[in-house]
Order: C-alpha cells, then structure tokens, then sequence
C-alpha cells in the first residue's frame, strides 16, 4: 500500500509539516510565512534556498513563498484602485533594487493559523488561513491555501474571501525557486507554451507592448530571463533534462500570467504563477473577489 503522511517535524530547527505521498515529500514553514522549503522526490531535491532560512526570516523570497496581496513589483506605494485611496507607505515590505515595493505583505508572516492537517485516498493535504486587515491593505480579506501532496506532484489552491464592504483585488502570486537534482543548470531545457510576451521598462514594469511567442523547450544555455508572459490555451511551463528529471508547472485559467526568472551565475529558476500582470494593482486589476463570495485559484508542480 502506498504510505501517505502529514506529519509534524522539524525542518533546520523549526517546527515544520511535512506532507507524504510515496516517494514525494513537501515540507512547509507555518510559521515562516508558510513558505515550501523542500519538494523531494526519489532522493532528488526541486526546491532551492539559496540563502537559507535567515533570508526568509528577514522577510525575502526562498523556497515556495506566496505573494499577496500583488505579486512582483508596483510602480508606488500610493494609489486609488476601484475608488478606494490606497497607501503602503508606512508598510513593511521588501524592496527591489529600485526601492519599489515587491512581493506583497506575508513573506516571513506568523500570522498563519493551520487549519487542518490530512490525510485521505493516497493524498496528504495541509490547509492554512491568514487574514489582510484592513489597517495593512484597504481591501481586507482572508487567505486560505491547501496543499495537497500526491506522488509525483504537488497541488495548490488559494482562496480568497473578502472580509468587509470592499470587494478584493486579485493580484497575487506564487514564487517557486526550483532546481534539478543532479545536472547543472545551464544544461536544463526551458520550456514554454505558446503566448505573449510583455515588453517591459528599465524598472521591470509593464509597458502595453507585447509579442506573439511560439511555444519552445530550448537548453537554457548562458540566457537569462526575468520576464512577463501572458498565457494562452495551455498555461504548462517547465524545466527538463536529457536525464528524465522535470517539473512542470501546471496553471488552471485563474492564473493568466507567469514570470520566468532565470538569474545569472545559480543554480535554480523560477517558474512564477501570477493571477494579473505585475503593478496591476497600480494599472488596474481583471479580477475581483466580491463580498459574500471566494476566489479560488489552483496550480500543480509535477515532478518527474
């Protein structure tokens, strides 16, 4: 019989659940913002910290993180969006190289309560809730994500539920730092499904412009990305080698956009779902979250 688990554990000294599904394993962080800080599967680890857990306790990216309430970068701290004035200025957030706000408000957070730890039908499922006052962000909401863990692939669902008279903007996102185990990185393929490519400013910001795009799976070789993509018909991307190792990120119609990061001089890429464009927020949003309602939106990461 298959061994599933989800399991209380200790990850580098901190209290952590860890979920089972045969050879698969995903462990995460309640306290440390919910971060994924590990995806194993047969041995192989498809997860990168690349500066450790003092980097996510610092309020940076690493791991698995999610970005709310926006994901990536706006262009202020201070606008209206929807007729409601909005301003971050006095809010702790990570900054970029520019000093724009990136990455939203829970990177590192505490404020995660668990609301369920599971197991069922061969699965393993944490399930997790967090509150947006309304003295962090003019659209207070509540936050619900469950993992789901079923050899070989690990499932996300984020709800969101509007928790005052304002409906909620959809903005958020998610920023897996992925590695595969046992090649170098310059030997991984790239690919991507056919779609639009955002042109973007100086500041990383979108500009209007953007270009058709044919689908792909080139070696990443010495080629860098950090680029907007607007996804068609089928939102799978991945990384694969000649070795059989991939994961593939795996994108229902809630998330219309994904970044692909792609650093120089490390050994991880980022394959990013994004429910709207980066600095929507400050452009405006496509999709809300109405009162009395939740928005849900799923991806997966396949392992192979």
């Amino acid at each position: 019989m298959e061994h599933v688990a989800a399991e209380h554990v200790r990850f580098r000294g901190e209290s952590a659940i860890r979920l089972r599904s045969g050879e698969f394993a995903a462990t995460f962080l309640p306290q440390l913002g919910l971060t994924g800080v590990s995806l194993r599967y047969r041995e192989g680890e498809y997860l990168a910290l690349p500066r450790g857990l003092d980097h996510l306790r610092g309020g940076h990216t690493g791991g698995l993180p999610l970005l709310a309430p926006w994901a990536n970068r706006l262009s202020s701290r201070q606008f209206q969006l929807d007729g409601v004035d909005v301003d971050l200025r006095d809010a702790t957030m990570p900054t970029d190289s520019n000093g724009l706000p990136i990455h939203g408000l829970l990177v590192g957070q505490s404020r995660w309560s668990v609301d369920e730890v599971s197991t069922s039908a061969g699965a393993a499922r944490l399930r997790a809730s967090i509150e947006i006052g309304a003295r962090d962000f003019a659209f207070p909401h509540r936050i619900q994500v469950t993992f789901t863990a079923r050899e070989p692939e690990l499932t996300v669902t984020t709800a969101i539920t509007p928790i005052g008279r304002n409906r909620a903007p959809i903005s958020f996102g998610w920023h897996p730092y992925l590695k595969l185990p046992g090649t170098p990185r310059n030997q991984w393929r790239l690919r991507l499904p056919a779609r639009s490519h955002a042109e973007l400013d100086e500041l990383g910001l979108p500009t209007g412009g953007q270009t058709e795009e044919q689908a792909e799976a080139e070696v990443i070789g010495r080629r860098r990305f950090d680029d907007l993509y607007k996804l068609g018909r089928v939102g799978r991307l991945g990384f694969e080698t000649d070795e059989g190792r991939g994961v593939e990120l795996r994108c229902d119609a809630s998330y219309p956009y994904a970044q692909v990061w792609v650093p120089p001089d490390q050994q991880f890429g980022a394959l990013e779902p994004m429910t709207a464009a980066t600095n929507a927020l400050v452009t405006g949003v496509e999709q809300w979250a109405e009162p009395g309602d939740t928005y849900i939106a799923t991806f997966s990461l396949a392992l192979t």
